[in-house]
């Protein structure tokens, strides 16, 4: 059974628990940074994860030591994360599922957590705004998206799976390519462009199964996490490719 960490800020993390529950997930406790009366939208998911039964910890982190906060975050995260481990069980694999804090050294080196990052692992680093416009920028033609460790350096911690896609396309490229006869590159940046939407929307069709298989292949011992390492049957790996799954059941949605 594993943790699940979110901060419930929006509809994408009711649908990302909704898609757990369903694939048959098995989650021993939610943890979230937000307490009831915060937002309407953590309220909601609050209500959602008390209407499964799931033991739920809420520890806010909006109303802890704030003034700390502001002075020194750095000292301020390692207090709050403190708090957290004297609340939550330790299990062998923690999600982050839409958690928006930044984890501090004590968290990452005491708990094994996993995170998405919208990219393949020799891909663009940064938000998913800025993977994908560097991905147009260099004219890729196929991206995808990693779970990884998250360890003290963000968003560069062992890749634990990863899936690959096309992005090639063709219409969609000449019309920028055309555009930037006219306008600079940075230009179009700020107006926005289907190929950017068209990328972001495949993306996001691939994030909950990505999730999803993940969270099998840890259940089903295909990998495993030994000294903040990814192994399978094993051997020390470098990302576990589970393209194929992705894409079946993007493929299975889709018609």
């Amino acid at each position: 059974m594993i943790g699940w960490f979110s901060t419930g800020r929006d509809k994408a993390a009711r649908d990302l628990l909704e898609y757990a529950v369903r694939k048959g997930i098995e989650i021993s406790f939610v943890f979230c940074n937000r307490e009831k009366g915060e937002s309407e939208e953590s309220d909601k998911f609050i209500d959602l994860v008390e209407s499964y039964g799931f033991d739920l910890i809420c520890f806010s982190s909006k109303k802890f030591l704030p003034e700390l906060r502001k002075k020194n975050k750095k000292e301020w995260r390692t207090l709050y994360d403190e708090e957290i481990l004297k609340l939550i069980p330790h299990k062998d694999l923690n999600v982050l599922a839409g958690y928006m804090l930044i984890l501090s050294p004590l968290a990452c080196d005491t708990l094994n957590m996993i995170n998405l990052h919208p990219a393949l692992p020799d891909g663009p680093k940064g938000t998913w705004q800025e993977v994908i416009w560097e991905l147009i920028r260099s004219n890729a033609k196929e991206t995808g998206a990693m779970m990884h460790l998250v360890t003290k350096d963000l968003d560069r911690g062992p890749v634990v799976t990863y899936c690959r896609f096309s992005i090639d396309y063709p219409d969609l490229r000449e019309d920028f390519e055309n555009l930037l006869k006219f306008r600079s590159f940075e230009e179009i940046k700020k107006e926005g462009h289907p190929l950017f939407y068209k990328i972001r929307e495949e993306e996001l069709k691939r994030e909950f199964p990505l999730i999803g298989y993940t969270i099998k292949a840890f259940e089903n011992k295909e990998i495993e996490i030994k000294n903040k390492k990814i192994y399978s049957h094993g051997k020390e790996i470098r990302g576990y490719d589970i393209s194929e799954r992705v894409e079946r059941e993007v493929k299975m949605l889709s018609q």
